[in-house]
């Protein structure tokens, strides 16, 4: 683990800058710039990047202010919640969702930078940079809000659209929508994703205790 300063602005500046470019991607500018998807906040992936593009923005902040050479600690909690958040978007993308698509999908930038490169920074900069033994028992628990929350705003949000499926993208992944999967089926996947997001946060908790003992 790396506690030096000039390393970490590097970093943290090298994933601000592909996260901003894949933040841009997502709206789909590099496909056509004269059809921009306006529904881009839909998709958890997105949202989930950009929880983890805030986050190390106030990382950088953090990094740039300080004059010593020390570990990371900037907003912990939100840390360790957009990294669950990003791990379920790395496992279930390429798990789930990329055997289902055109192959050349899967290597367009949006594609490459949210799925892919961006995730495995993140948890590499938590590794590396940031401050361990930080994490509280009840961190995975208090997690389980981003996912519940995002599946919660799919269903309201196409209660308010009138279920149109005609006319907006109102299940974004095959798992949520409950024409295909059926109510029950819907809250299985659910119910499945939530362990796993559980089991994650304390897996990534002991992790973080035995990188706390590696280093001492």
């Amino acid at each position: 683990m790396i506690k030096n300063r000039t390393a970490q602005l590097i970093f943290q500046s090298a994933y601000c800058a592909l996260g901003i470019l894949g933040s841009i991607s997502c709206l789909g500018i590099f496909d056509d710039y004269t059809d921009i998807r306006w529904d881009f906040y839909i998709y958890f992936t997105n949202i989930s990047n950009f929880l983890c593009l805030g986050v190390m923005l106030a990382e950088l902040v953090q990094t740039a202010k300080k004059k010593d050479d020390s570990f990371v600690s900037a907003v912990p909690l939100l840390k360790f919640i957009a990294m669950l958040g990003i791990m379920l978007t790395f496992f279930v993308f390429n798990i789930l969702l990329a055997g289902d698509r055109e192959p050349q999908l899967n290597f367009r930038v949006n594609s490459v930078l949210l799925h892919l490169v961006l995730p495995i920074m993140y948890v590499a900069d938590w590794v590396v940079f940031y401050e361990h033994k930080k994490i509280k028992w009840f961190y995975p628990l208090v997690s389980t809000a981003f996912p519940l929350g995002y599946v919660a705003f799919i269903f309201i949000r196409s209660a308010i659209l009138g279920f149109d499926i005609e006319n907006y993208t109102l299940y974004p992944y095959f798992f949520l929508d409950p024409d295909k999967q059926g109510i029950g089926g819907v809250v299985s996947w659910v119910g499945i994703l939530f362990v796993a997001f559980v089991v994650a946060g304390y897996i990534f908790m002991g992790l973080d205790r035995l990188l706390k003992c590696k280093k001492s």
